[in-house]
């Protein structure tokens, strides 16, 4: 059946020029109100907050124009990247965005794997982290144990240990008055919160099934350049090599489970089984990550999460989340619920982007603290979990997998290191086979 289409229907991702351009949708008359409030809680009494960016690629930068988005009070003065092209660029998009809140001079631009010890030390209130997500565990335990703020993207962490340590980091920030604010930016969308408010008042009844869908084309391809040594390639490249990205379902998937998450109230599920595999994105700058995932989760209760991961060209693209009750259904995306109790949402457009930054910096400001930790790392885990399965081919349990040791990364990442994965003769890399990779 035909049906009108709403101006909500089709929720799109601001591009990084989009981000930058960004000055403060959400924020306007009703931010003004909110940099009066606690203006001792931050900063030892300064009406400066400053941030330090680490992770200078397109959504560390989009963060950064974010986090200034939040109030004219928000300074950068730190940025830090493997790579002193990124910062430079970064840097000068930022500028031209926000030329009054950028003071970030040439000291205070650094560059290598110590970059983020040298943000925190360089006088920031808050650290926003946007690296290559492996590395986002030991950087938020870095930033905690400074006493600093954190905002760190998804996914939270790529194998166990990883998962492990956010859990700890987010629990010594709680002790610490500390906020901590995940990336998973689809819980500070409006419409999402109102639709997902009456699904968890029991507009639909009972959750029976959900299922989770995100196929799209591969993101952000980068070419090898003949100057570029292995290592240094597989880095700028790091969303198509498991052992930096977690694979695409760490990447893009978990946006779509992390809603499923939401709707079952953070509660885990008690196993999963999977497929996956790569059938059509062939050629090196793939790396040695999955271009097609197929998981089903079960919980406790016996509701299960079907989730649908594809990153292809030329294939039938959608991102959505279908949540189906005793009671009645829910169009997650389009706001929209079916049954006894159908409802729409029709209220105002928002940027999750700027939302969650500004829930971060109100959380300062009124020295009321947000920690997003509980859900950021077990929605992160629901990630780390499917890939487990895909990659073995085995049913897993969240049991098992929560004390297992299985790690993706090595421990000591260097720009001299020899990667852990390498092409052969024709530039392939070898990816998992499931029913023989072991995790």
């Amino acid at each position: 059946m035909s049906e009108s289409k709403h101006p909500l229907d089709t929720p799109q991702k601001p591009s990084r020029r989009e981000f930058l351009k960004a000055s403060g949708v959400v924020v306007g008359a009703a931010m003004a109100g909110n940099l009066a409030l606690g203006r001792s809680a931050h900063a030892a009494g300064s009406d400066t907050i400053k941030i330090g960016l680490v992770g200078c690629g397109g959504r560390g930068s989009g963060a950064a124009a974010n986090a200034m988005n939040a109030g004219p009070d928000v300074r950068l003065i730190a940025m830090a990247d493997l790579f002193d092209d990124k910062i430079k660029s970064s840097r000068e998009e930022l500028r031209k965005a926000k030329p009054d809140q950028v003071a970030v001079d040439d000291e205070h631009c650094f560059v290598g794997f110590d970059g983020c010890k040298n943000v925190i030390a360089s006088g920031v209130d808050v650290v926003l982290i946007a690296t290559a997500s492996a590395f986002h565990p030991q950087y938020l335990k870095a930033a905690i144990d400074a006493g600093k703020h954190a905002f760190a993207e998804k996914p939270h962490g790529i194998d166990p240990p990883g998962i492990r340590s956010v859990l700890e980091s987010c629990e010594q920030a709680k002790k610490k008055n500390l906020s901590v604010v995940s990336g998973l930016c689809w819980r500070y969308h409006t419409g999402v919160q109102e639709t997902m408010k009456r699904i968890l008042d029991g507009a639909i009844g009972e959750i029976i099934a959900i299922q989770e869908t995100y196929m799209r084309s591969p993101y952000r391809l980068v070419e090898r350049r003949p100057e570029w040594s292995e290592i240094e390639y597989q880095f700028r490249n790091w969303y198509h090599f498991n052992w930096l990205s977690g694979d695409d379902i760490a990447q893009s998937l978990v946006h779509s489970m992390d809603k499923a998450a939401w709707a079952m109230k953070d509660e885990p599920p008690v196993k999963v089984f999977g497929q996956g595999g790569r059938s059509s994105s062939m050629g090196s700058v793939f790396g040695n990550v999955f271009d097609h995932h197929a998981l089903v989760y079960e919980y406790a209760n016996g509701a299960k999460m079907f989730a649908f991961g594809r990153a292809q060209n030329g294939c039938h693209d959608e991102v959505s989340d279908y949540i189906l009750g005793t009671k009645g259904s829910a169009n997650l995306l389009k706001f929209r619920i079916e049954g006894e109790k159908a409802w729409r949402y029709e209220g105002p457009e928002a940027n999750m982007y700027d939302l969650e930054h500004v829930a971060l910096f109100d959380a300062i400001r009124s020295g009321k603290p947000i920690n997003n930790g509980t859900y950021a790392a077990r929605s992160s885990m629901l990630a780390v979990i499917g890939e487990m399965s895909c990659y073995s081919g085995r049913e897993i349990t969240w049991e098992d997998a929560m004390k297992s040791n299985y790690q993706v990364c090595p421990a000591d990442c260097r720009l001299d290191m020899q990667p852990p994965v390498k092409p052969d003769a024709a530039g392939i890399y070898p990816v998992a086979i499931p029913g023989v990779t072991q995790v």
